[in-house]
């Protein structure tokens, strides 16, 4: 591919700057699917690596960080290319925080684990969170590709996240009813519904600094939601 710029060193900037949220994108990616396998196969060891790792994504992210300031810094980049160093950067603070929410989950995980006796199983969980990796597997691809297209239609599946975690809380709380047994556990698969919900949040969040990147803009309509746990809740009183 020909050099954009007339210095071609300032493509192999961006060229690192995109490689190295690429590896970010899939170290988070990583850590939310692994967080979710270790919920269903009761993997203590995998939870103790998942949370370990956390501290890689953060010094990830914190390098990115740096490195972009540094190309803005000694390149004074305008326009479009400013945009593209500004959205990496925005788009790597999103993916650290997803990491976070992968943490948080395996750190609730362990605590269901160790009780044994509660129902942690939920199918409508597993179908959430495996809907929620796939936006971010395709996010991330769209990122890679500038398929401003395929990031829209992410950003549309969200509402189906939102339901989804509408349903899920009603279900958390109602298990929750059944014996101060299942209290705990239910608490904790609370904060993890969340903590996915708040992950498919995030990833639409990328999803439309891909379509400002393609188009120098935000998308003009309100993002889409469906979330009502808060009014699930009031009714469970």
């Amino acid at each position: 591919m020909a050099s954009g710029h007339i210095v071609a060193s300032f493509d192999e900037d961006l060229g690192e700057l995109n490689t190295m949220l690429t590896r970010l994108g899939g170290l988070a990616e990583k850590q939310f699917a692994d967080a979710m396998d270790a919920l269903e196969r009761r993997d203590i060891q995998n939870i103790d690596e998942i949370i370990a790792r956390d501290a890689k994504l953060d010094e990830m992210e914190f390098n990115l960080n740096e490195r972009g300031i540094e190309i803005i810094a000694l390149r004074a980049p305008v326009a479009r290319d400013l945009r593209r160093i500004i959205v990496t950067i925005k788009v790597a603070a999103v993916l650290e925080r997803i990491g976070d929410y992968a943490k948080n989950i395996a750190k609730r995980s362990r605590v269901i684990i160790e009780h044994e006796n509660s129902k942690s199983d939920n199918v409508s969980l597993a179908r959430m969170a495996a809907l929620v990796q796939q936006m971010l597997n395709q996010v991330l691809d769209a990122y890679v590709s500038g398929d401003a297209d395929l990031a829209m239609d992410v950003r549309d599946r969200d509402m189906e996240v939102d339901r989804l975690h509408t349903s899920l809380f009603g279900e958390i709380l109602a298990s929750m009813s059944e014996g101060p047994n299942q209290v705990s556990a239910g608490s904790h698969l609370l904060f993890i519904a969340k903590n996915i919900e708040r992950i498919g949040d995030h990833t639409t969040g990328i999803a439309e600094q891909i379509f400002f990147l393609k188009n120098g803009r935000y998308p003009s309509d309100e993002r889409p939601k469906a979330d009502r746990s808060s009014v699930s809740a009031l009714r469970q009183n």
